[in-house]
């Protein structure tokens, strides 16, 4: 046997869920629970006021279920 031998590695498997990775959906996930808390500080509309919950709860809980997505 000599030193350039080796034996092919197996291609990686391809990933079916590409489109669910922890980054972006992370990022955006960030965005609606900011989103959230200015809504609850805004003076302006109690509209916003008193959809800021809601949304707020949204984004957190959709921080964690993407933080269990692959990276």
């Amino acid at each position: 046997m000599s030193a350039t031998d080796h034996t092919p590695t197996p291609a990686a498997p391809a990933k079916p869920f590409r489109l669910f990775r922890r980054g972006p959906w992370e990022n955006v996930a960030t965005i609606v629970i900011a989103a959230g808390v200015i809504m609850l500080m805004q003076p302006f509309s109690i509209e916003l006021y008193g959809w800021s919950f809601l949304t707020t709860l949204i984004g957190t809980a959709m921080f964690i279920i993407v933080s269990k997505f692959p990276d």
